[in-house]
């Protein structure tokens, strides 16, 4: 496969009117293709690798890991989608570490995807690795493909949202995980 991207890009220029061997595009078919083993590097990794689990000293409150920025791709148009993914848990007397909440957004993120697809796969990993009593995964989006082309709709964002366990017989403990959040981007609004 490797190289093949690039012959791609070549042909796709070509298509499109341009000359690859002009000073600008000589090296845009590479460069391309590097770009997209980093976006699509996701395939290449296992969620289950990153769950490791710590003894969680008995907590049982609410844990909220929020403003995980993600990039990812459209997989009907390849055009960007970028946003936030928000996640809440109750333990079932373990935690995970919290940079891996990073990383599981990031393995399914680098993924051409759809964000309900998305959002469901990041929930079903962490239920799945974690058991937790109860979860919610929250994502907010921005697309390319709504705001640059089609309707042309830029600040529109999609958002998606799962939730398992407590916090789907538990009302209030999805209005304190939400609470959690907005109070976090007040302050981050606050700081500019």
């Amino acid at each position: 496969m490797k190289d093949t991207i690039s012959i791609i890009i070549k042909k796709l220029l070509l298509l499109v009117g341009e000359n690859p061997n002009r000073e600008g595009l000589k090296e845009t078919p590479k460069r391309m293709e590097r770009m997209y083993y980093e976006l699509l590097k996701g395939y290449e990794l296992d969620p289950r690798s990153i769950f490791k689990r710590f003894d969680g000293e008995k907590y049982t409150g609410l844990i909220v890991v929020s403003d995980i920025d993600f990039y990812s791709l459209c997989e009907h148009h390849l055009l960007p989608f970028y946003g936030k993914i928000h996640i809440g848990y109750i333990p079932d007397g373990h935690i995970l570490g919290l940079s891996k909440f990073a990383r599981l957004v990031e393995i399914y993120a680098r993924r051409l995807q759809v964000q309900e697809r998305m959002t469901k796969q990041i929930a079903d990993a962490l239920q799945d690795n974690m058991n937790p009593k109860g979860m919610a995964v929250y994502c907010e989006a921005e697309h390319f493909c709504m705001s640059m082309r089609g309707i042309k709709k830029t600040n529109s964002r999609t958002k998606t949202l799962i939730s398992t366990g407590l916090f789907k017989t538990k009302k209030n403990l999805l209005q304190q995980f939400f609470n959690q959040i907005n109070n976090n981007q007040k302050r981050n609004y606050e700081n500019l």
